[in-house]
C-alpha cells in the first residue's frame, strides 16, 4: 500500500490517479493514522517550500514521516517542492527543510527564465533501481524556479541541463526523489513510479 501524503500546498490526487492508472494500490494520508500500514511513501508538492513545510508541520506530519522513513526505512519518493524540502535549506523564503539529505535548494540564475516550464531531458548519472529506465531520451515534466544542490555528489541520480547542470534526481538509503513530476512525465513517469512501487529500498 503507498500512502501519498495530502496536505493543502500538494497535488496528492493528481499522483492518486497515476497509481490509479498503473492498478497500485494507495490511499492519500492527511493525518499521522493514514501512516500507519503503509509500506512506502510519496511527497509530492507543488507551489512554495515554505508553504509546504507549513503544512506539513500544521498538519503534525513532520515527525511521524521522520520515523517512518529515517527509522523504519519505508520506501519514499518525493516529487517536484517533494524534493527539495528534503534538503537542508532553501533560498525559496530562506526556510530550513526536513533535512534527510544533506544540500539546499538554489534558485536558477538571473540568465535563465523562471520558473521552468516544460518538458526537458533526465540522465541517469549512477545505477539506481527506481530510475534504472531513465536514459538520454528521456524527458520529464517540469515546473521549478529553484534546484537541488546536494552536499555530497554521490547522492545525485540524474541530472537535467537549464542553463547549467543540476540534480533533477537524487537519493540516498531508501529516499529518492524527482524535481520533474513523475505523475505528468508520460510512459517514462509511469514506468519511474511503477519501479518505485516495487523498491525494496536499497540501492
Amino acid at each position: 500500500m503507498i500512502g501519498v501524503i495530502d496536505y493543502r500546498a500538494g497535488n496528492a490526487p493528481s499522483v492518486g490517479y497515476a497509481l490509479e492508472r498503473l492498478g497500485l494500490a494507495h490511499r492519500l494520508v492527511a493525518e499521522p493514522t493514514g501512516l500507519g500500514g503503509v509500506d512506502r511513501i510519496v511527497l509530492p508538492g507543488v507551489g512554495a517550500a515554505g508553504a509546504t513545510l507549513a503544512s506539513l508541520h500544521e498538519s503534525g506530519l513532520v515527525e511521524p514521516l521522520r520515523a517512518r522513513v529515517l527509522d523504519d526505512g519505508v520506501p519514499f519518493l518525493g516529487i517536484c517542492i517533494g524534493l527539495q524540502v528534503l534538503l537542508d535549506h532553501s533560498e525559496e523564503g530562506d526556510v530550513a527543510g526536513l533535512g534527510w539529505v544533506p544540500g539546499r535548494a538554489r534558485r536558477f540564475p538571473d540568465t535563465q527564465r523562471v520558473p521552468q516550464i516544460g518538458w526537458n531531458a533526465v540522465r541517469a548519472t549512477r545505477p539506481h533501481p527506481v530510475t534504472d529506465g531513465l536514459d538520454r531520451d528521456a524527458y520529464c515534466y517540469f515546473v521549478n524556479s529553484y534546484f537541488a544542490e546536494p552536499a555530497d555528489p554521490a547522492h545525485t541520480l540524474g541530472v537535467t541541463e537549464y542553463g547549467t547542470d543540476f540534480a533533477s534526481v537524487i537519493g540516498r538509503a531508501n529516499i529518492v526523489a524527482t524535481q520533474f513530476h513523475a505523475e505528468k512525465s508520460g510512459p517514462v513517469g509511469l514506468a519511474l513510479l511503477e519501479r518505485f512501487a516495487h523498491w525494496d529500498g536499497t540501492c
